[in-house]
């Protein structure tokens, strides 16, 4: 997986280097306008946005800790949030620092190296996030809609296999709507209206035509977001059936709770995603549109792991273990027993 990672990259990085050679009026970067409004509001923006960021990664890899260290948690169910806790910590990485960077230094410019990439591993992570939570959805369906054959069903080399596919789904994804960006032209120095280089800014900012670009972004949108948007929502129409026939109060409250957390994200991804792009078309102010792009760049993948840990008693149980034995066994004693 690694070695196939590295090819792509190192396909990706030549061919970048080839484009900016045969194209001599390519420019040199783009201007990140993010929250350039309001100077005397960058400190306290800073300070927002780096704090946020921390909580993101510091939520985000203890679930991933506590999952990978308790066996009782090796699961299906957890198996998929490891990997989403995973992706949202490198989803956060690939915009928010660069934003951190340009906030403290006022320094707005990113090379076009720089932005393509960007925009590369937005795209892979931002699919990525919606693959999982569309097989997570798939497991929960299993769970309560098939409990007799929940672990015959998603064995795990199916479950693997579906993190594999959605990996490789996203990645060509990902590469396919960036070598589209390489082959247009941009005339001069231009300014993006976000703190990233977003997709659909960037066609927008083109002098050669898009019609190309537009049909690939808005088919891939249609076959990427919607479908997996259409298997969440029949997943959970047979899980709402199911519980509904369950007789007990009891039984309903416990099948409902093994789906909860997951049904407050998956609300919480596309709701932010859809108002994002519905302000986007609604309005051409700069300011908003950063403001909405904050929602699931920042927001959504920070209260991801609240959601869970708050909701589920066993990663709530799993961090306890995981701090307990942090507090009398930590890394430096372990250190401190090799050297003696």
């Amino acid at each position: 997986m690694h070695d196939c990672v590295g090819l792509v990259l190192s396909y990706f990085c030549s061919h970048i280097n080839d484009m900016e050679l045969e194209n001599d009026t390519q420019i040199l970067g783009f201007l990140l306008l993010g929250f350039s409004e309001g100077p005397e509001l960058q400190p306290f923006l800073f300070g927002l946005f780096l704090s946020m960021y921390l909580v993101t990664i510091l939520g985000n890899l203890l679930i991933f800790l506590a999952v990978s260290s308790d066996s009782h948690l090796h699961m299906p169910m957890y198996f998929f949030l490891a990997n989403l806790s995973f992706v949202d910590i490198c989803f956060t990485s690939t915009t928010i620092p660069k934003m951190l960077v340009n906030i403290e230094t006022q320094k707005k410019v990113i090379p076009y190296g720089s932005c393509i990439m960007q925009m590369f591993f937005f795209i892979l992570f931002a699919t990525l996030d919606n693959f999982l939570l569309t097989v997570m959805a798939y497991d929960r369906f299993v769970a309560i809609c098939h409990p007799l054959h929940y672990m015959a069903t998603m064995s795990p080399q199916l479950c693997g296999l579906l993190v594999l596919v959605s990996w490789i789904m996203s990645v060509l994804h990902s590469l396919l709507q960036t070598l589209m960006v390489l082959q247009l032209s941009f005339c001069t120095e231009v300014e993006i209206p976000h703190f990233f280089c977003e997709l659909n800014q960037m066609i927008q900012l083109a002098c050669s035509d898009i019609f190309l670009n537009n049909m690939v972004m808005y088919s891939a949108a249609i076959l990427l977001a919607g479908v997996p948007l259409a298997g969440v929502l029949y997943s959970y129409s047979k899980i709402v059936s199911s519980i509904c026939g369950i007789s007990s109060s009891q039984g309903k409250h416990k099948a409902f709770s093994t789906c909860a957390s997951h049904l407050l994200v998956v609300s919480l991804f596309y709701c932010t995603s859809l108002g994002v792009y519905l302000s986007s078309a609604a309005t051409q102010s700069s300011h908003s549109s950063a403001v909405a792009s904050v929602m699931y760049t920042m927001v959504t993948p920070m209260l991801n792991p609240f959601i869970y840990s708050l909701r589920n008693k066993d990663i709530k149980e799993a961090l306890n273990v995981f701090f307990r034995a942090s507090i009398k066994r930590p890394f430096f004693n372990k250190y401190l027993c090799l050297q003696a």
